[in-house]
């Protein structure tokens, strides 16, 4: 079948003024418009398409990559404000809808916001929502403590940012584990330090404990690569200094460094600095 919001492979069946015509394994046809045809194509070969409503409803596909799909968030600019509600850029011709209903307050043209995709079950149109903790749920763990996850930086709060976590479950990274500028809409990957037993989730961007050390020491060598062999960072360095020049907290450089120095990576002088060795 048609899969309105979601990219398929669909067979080429034949070629008509308006472009082409695609089936899927039920013998479903859909346009593929001309604009979006590529050079070189072959009748009976697949071809990987988006497949939305057009201006009149009907199902067409595009060669294009929209900003977002179904069942995903994304950070997306409006466009327009209408009387029935809003349009959000998507990188499509026919704009992404969204009701009032899913503004948890009136969006502006021009602004932008997080919101997440999903097929109206009633009109049967693809819309999006900036409600987006509707979409996400805590109440059954994909997730354990230390795992590798994906995140979208949600909002901020007085204790961090919220985020989502590989497009699931809400989480939490508290200012104090924060050592870079994070905006909504920003995607990145961290660590889960922590599954409360209220099911609320504390992340960090930084591997947790003895995890974190060597990407961090990794990173302190590129930096005194780039540096041409030296830092002007020590016992008496500010943990301002240290953020600015290699991007981690006072206590995860201490530790990267003791590991290199370890391993006689490095050369360190007191008061001085560190240098390759």
């Amino acid at each position: 079948m048609l899969n309105l919001g979601e990219y398929q492979e669909l067979l080429i069946k034949r070629q008509a003024p308006p472009g082409l015509y695609l089936i899927d394994e039920e013998d479903n046809e859909v346009l593929l418009p001309n604009k979006y045809v590529p050079e070189d194509f072959e009748i009976g070969a697949p071809l990987e398409v988006f497949v939305y409503l057009d201006h009149e409803e009907r199902p067409v596909c595009t060669t294009l990559h929209p900003f977002i799909t179904k069942g995903d968030f994304a950070y997306l600019r409006c466009a327009e404000t209408t009387d029935f509600g809003a349009f959000l850029d998507w990188g499509l011709e026919k704009h992404l809808f969204v009701s009032f209903k899913e503004q948890p307050y009136p969006m502006k043209k021009g602004m932008w916001y997080l919101v997440y995709c999903y097929l109206d079950q009633e009109t049967d149109r693809l819309a999006a929502s900036a409600k987006v903790n509707h979409f996400i749920d805590n109440t059954q763990m994909t997730i354990e403590p230390f795992e590798k996850v994906d995140l979208i930086v949600s909002n901020r709060t007085d204790l961090g940012y919220n985020v989502i976590i590989n497009k699931r479950h809400l989480g939490l990274v508290y200012h104090s584990s924060i050592h870079q500028d994070l905006h909504t809409g920003d995607q990145l990957v961290g660590w889960i330090e922590r599954i409360r037993a209220d099911h609320k989730v504390d992340v960090v961007l930084q591997r947790p404990g003895y995890r974190s050390i060597e990407p961090n020491a990794d990173r302190v060598m590129a930096v005194l690569e780039q540096k041409e062999g030296f830092l002007p960072l020590h016992d008496k360095s500010s943990p301002e200094e240290i953020q600015e020049a290699v991007q981690m907290s006072k206590k995860s450089f201490k530790r990267a460094i003791g590991m290199l120095y370890k391993n006689r990576k490095i050369k360190i002088v007191p008061q001085e600095g560190i240098y390759l060795r």
